[in-house]
């Protein structure tokens, strides 16, 4: 039973989430893809370019920033700040998956697949984050392909690493049986 696709304008205005400035929200993820080689390959015009695709907000604590089952029409980068993962059982009970600090990116799979939210995202203290929509990665596949590809591919390789760490876990729970 999955809720609506909600967008960021609509969830940031029920949060009460405050734009920050664009200057500042753009060097703190520059300093973040910085460290990445596939962003470290493009041009400085294709940085900027990846740059202006993002909005940036502030979010005061105890916000919920992506909700379980919503279909994903954006992603966010935690540019500062700590957000707790959870996620509801069926049962019932609200399981805490972890923390995401700087550098994180929540709702990829999301924003990738339009599928449900496989959890719920909320800021633990107050926290600036890098939002991308899913229209603004749209338009930047059709009119700049090299950097979307250079975008999707560094998803993809947090995907990936993600997706190990899950199943070294699993096999860990497995071996115990």
């Amino acid at each position: 039973n999955a809720v609506a696709r909600t967008p960021w304008s609509e969830r940031a205005a029920g949060i009460g989430a405050t734009p920050v400035d664009r200057g500042e929200g753009q060097r703190q993820l520059e300093a973040l893809l910085a460290a990445d080689a596939r962003a470290v390959g493009l041009s400085r015009a294709e940085i900027d370019s990846l740059l202006e695709t993002f909005h940036f907000a502030q979010v005061a604590p105890a916000r919920e920033v992506i909700t379980q089952d919503e279909r994903g029409d954006y992603l966010l980068i935690v540019l500062d700040g700590v957000l707790s993962v959870d996620r509801v059982q069926l049962w019932g009970d609200r399981v805490n998956l972890g923390e995401s600090r700087r550098g994180d990116v929540l709702g990829e799979m999301s924003l990738l697949d339009a599928g449900p939210r496989f959890s719920s995202c909320s800021t633990l203290r107050e926290s600036r984050l890098g939002v991308l929509e899913a229209a603004s990665l749209d338009r930047l596949v059709r009119e700049q392909p090299r950097v979307a590809l250079a975008l999707v591919t560094m998803l993809a390789r947090r995907l990936s690493l993600r997706l190990r760490h899950v199943s070294t876990r699993l096999t860990a729970l497995l071996v115990r049986r």
